[in-house]
């Protein structure tokens, strides 16, 4: 009887002990863009970070004239925004768009995408995910 306590003791010990692997991805990094111009490199970059650290959380946050791209009907020379924003989102990027921003424009939520997200603040949202989440600042 001593023994099996002991041995569960020891079992309970061992587990509480145990390493414990974090579920967050290695590397949580936001990418801002605040003018839709280079918004196709700013998806190439992000397109080759996901390629070489699949596991990265990475967040697109825009404001100003860079939430052109995540507009209804958006697109440029070489076509619409939506389908590489869509396969984007599909991988685990978040796009978020600044109701600031919106607001300026005298445009509401309904004129984003579906795939992005409405913050409050783009430049706020950029600050939380740096000071709160432990995000890497990055600026294509």
């Amino acid at each position: 009887m001593k023994s099996a306590f002991l041995y569960s003791a020891l079992l309970a010990t061992c587990l509480i002990a145990a390493p414990t692997f974090a579920t967050e991805p290695q590397e949580k990094v936001v990418y801002h863009v605040n003018d839709s111009s280079g918004a196709r490199i700013a998806m190439r970059n992000v397109e080759n970070h996901i390629n070489a650290a699949p596991e990265a959380k990475i967040v697109v946050v825009t404001h100003g004239k860079g939430i052109d791209f995540l507009l209804n009907e958006a697109k440029d020379d070489k076509g619409a925004f939506a389908p590489q924003v869509a396969g984007l989102k599909a991988r685990g990027v978040d796009f978020r768009v600044c109701r600031n921003t919106l607001k300026g424009r005298n445009l509401t939520d309904e004129a984003v995408i579906m795939e992005a997200k409405v913050v409050p603040s783009g430049v706020a949202e950029i600050g939380k995910l740096q000071a709160k989440e432990g995000f890497v600042y990055l600026k294509p």
